[in-house]
């Protein structure tokens, strides 16, 4: 099969790691050739902790996916997330030497550098610099300034940073999985593109990805994105109130979540019991689901909360801003039963679960199409988008070379294309490079 048209995401989470190969076919859909996901061990609220027992989750869902795609993994592209992100908005200018000229993909790499080279705190770094308008001499409001004329061009950015230390540590991971780095992309960018149709992200929409450690939160507007937050509580808590409030241990506790579990505690009948088997002979435990529910709603209440208080950081109130998408959940914590009418109830927006099936081949397995699974069908997309833009820069760049190329010699010739990929390079593989020589020099 031909490698270049394929692509694997990685998606290294809290409570579990997911490997997923994926390629284009001929309708332009993404076909999942295989997955593979083991139980994520080294990994707490998105941030890797164990790099050991990280390495060998992420071996383990990779043999599972190679297995069952019958190909071999090499490159992978990752998702970043965990508590450690943050964005700020940030506004940036250049002046053109010539005004005359018109405004073309070098003047708006040169403005997207500048914003670069903005001080981080110690130990950060920016992982994606997303413009949002554009400013003409003073012009507001250009979604497309390519094609224009102006002397100086300004924009609105949208500035994802995170911790340097994290980013590497998921590199190290990666390289000593035997895996290749080939990208890196935000968690809730990665979910966003594989549940969210394009008529949403011009309407104005929330994605909230409910994991196990941590809750992200993408919110969109006129197709651009606009805010993200990560919130360093998930699933996870969920479960942990439920082995505490019902003293049982943390197996128990998650099957019962999953099982029974339900986000609106009016759903339930004061008669509705469950028993729990006792650890080693001791009495079985009976427990009441409306008691279950009260213990879960709690949680929930409290994560959908800060999550709207960051929708609200946007400015859902205002006018101009307003969400008319509403909101989406995807994520394994969507899948908790009443979840959306609490949602409902809590924002007064209008709410949706969201399933990777967007851009899904119509035969794939019902089981990718889980919500579960959205990081990972993003993290896919994302790669087969890099090597479809890869492919394309590199015959713009062989044209550009072949007129050129009366005049030069052949080594000459190689070095003239080394230098154009360098240069139009976007900052993420920027970003992926460096993590790459930094493991490179490790050594």
């Amino acid at each position: 099969m031909d490698k270049q048209n394929i692509s694997v995401g990685l998606d290294i989470g809290t409570t579990k790691i997911v490997a997923m190969i994926g390629r284009k076919n001929e309708y332009d859909k993404v076909e999942i050739l295989g997955l593979g996901k083991a139980k994520s061990m080294g990994v707490h609220r998105g941030v890797v902790n164990n790099i050991t027992q990280t390495i060998q989750s992420i071996q383990q869902a990779v043999q599972e996916a190679e297995a069952a795609a019958s190909e071999k993994i090499e490159d992978v592209t990752v998702g970043i997330a965990g508590q450690h992100i943050r964005s700020l908005q940030h506004s940036d200018y250049i002046t053109r030497p010539n005004s005359d000229m018109v405004i073309d993909e070098e003047d708006i790499d040169r403005l997207i550098n500048q914003v670069h080279k903005l001080v981080m705190l110690p130990g950060e770094e920016i992982i994606h610099v997303l413009p949002q308008e554009f400013k003409i001499d003073g012009q507001a409001e250009i979604k497309e300034p390519i094609g224009m004329y102006g002397g100086r061009l300004e924009a609105n950015f949208h500035v994802v940073v995170g911790q340097v230390s994290s980013i590497r540590n998921v590199g190290r991971c990666i390289k000593s999985a035997g895996l290749t780095l080939e990208g890196i992309t935000l968690e809730p960018l990665a979910s966003a593109n594989a549940v969210l149709s394009q008529e949403e992200k011009e309407a104005g929409v929330a994605l909230i990805d409910i994991g196990g450690g941590t809750t992200d939160l993408a919110v969109f507007k006129d197709g651009i994105i606009r805010h993200t937050a990560v919130i360093p509580f998930g699933g996870g808590v969920i479960t942990e109130d439920i082995k505490e409030g019902c003293s049982i241990i943390e197996k128990q506790a998650e099957l019962l979540k999953v099982k029974f579990g339900s986000a609106w505690p009016g759903e339930n009948k004061d008669n509705e019991i469950v028993s729990i088997p006792g650890l080693r002979g001791r009495e079985p435990k009976e427990i009441t689901l409306k008691n279950l529910s009260k213990i879960i709603h709690a949680r929930v209440v409290e994560i959908i909360e800060q999550v709207y208080v960051e929708i609200k950081n946007y400015g859902h109130e205002e006018q101009k801003k307003k969400l008319i998408g509403g909101i989406v959940l995807t994520g394994g914590g969507s899948q908790l039963k009443h979840l959306k009418q609490l949602v409902e109830y809590i924002t007064g927006m209008d709410t949706r679960i969201g399933y990777p099936n967007e851009h899904l081949a119509g035969d794939s397995d019902e089981d990718i199409a889980s919500p579960l699974f959205a990081t990972a069908v993003g993290l896919v997309m994302d790669g087969l988008k890099r090597q479809e833009r890869k492919k394309a820069e590199a015959i713009e760049e062989e044209e550009i070379i072949e007129n050129e190329a009366e005049e030069l010699s052949e080594p000459e010739i190689e070095v003239r294309i080394e230098e154009k990929v360098k240069e139009r390079r976007s900052f993420l593989d920027k970003l992926t490079e460096r993590v790459k020589d930094f493991l490179d020099n490790a050594e």
